[in-house]
């Protein structure tokens, strides 16, 4: 079988049956998303891309919560103090002249797939937000990296950098 339609399979009846369990095992429920994540991401990862057109989709949360500059219109307002992991993503993105953009939620990031138009994505949030985004993005193939919340969800995440490079080279050198 074909790992689209497979993928396609898994994020428009598999994911939906999981959300149903999910709704009777509350205590579950981001297993089940981690697991759709992580089973999308192995089937993109068959497939051959070589495209330079990726989308970085961040969410809003990765911005140090006390940051005074609010970078969800243009991310490109950031200070690059340091504080969190933004300026080294605005520095992945430019050395790989890549489209980088926040989203506060998922109808931001629904506008932005669709005005960016791009071959590929590459979107870090949490496991909620990634798995309902893979599967309004699908067929297009997106790698879903979930973020880590030290402080809890929504403050101050962080991503792991190197998943990200090692995404992007996947997308760029198939």
């Amino acid at each position: 079988m074909p790992y689209k339609l497979l993928r396609g399979m898994v994020l428009k009846i598999w994911y939906p049956f999981l959300m149903l369990l999910g709704a009777f095992f509350k205590q579950r429920r981001e297993g089940f998303q981690r697991s759709v994540i992580a089973l999308n991401n192995r089937l993109v990862r068959k497939g051959r891309y070589g495209t330079r057109k990726i989308l970085l989709l961040l969410p809003h949360c990765i911005q140090v919560n006390d940051c005074q500059i609010r970078l969800t219109h243009n991310i490109y307002n950031c200070k690059r103090c340091g504080r969190c992991e933004v300026k080294d993503l605005i520095g992945i993105a430019e050395e790989h002249k890549l489209e980088l953009f926040i989203a506060t939620g998922g109808t931001l990031a629904r506008k932005i797939v669709l005005e960016a138009r791009p071959e590929a994505i590459i979107a870090v949030a949490c496991e909620r937000d990634l798995s309902s985004g893979l599967v309004d993005t699908y067929p297009m193939p997106v790698l879903g990296i979930p973020n880590e919340r030290p402080f809890g969800p929504c403050v101050n995440t962080r991503v792991d950098l190197g998943r990200v490079r090692e995404a992007i080279e996947f997308f760029v050198h198939p």
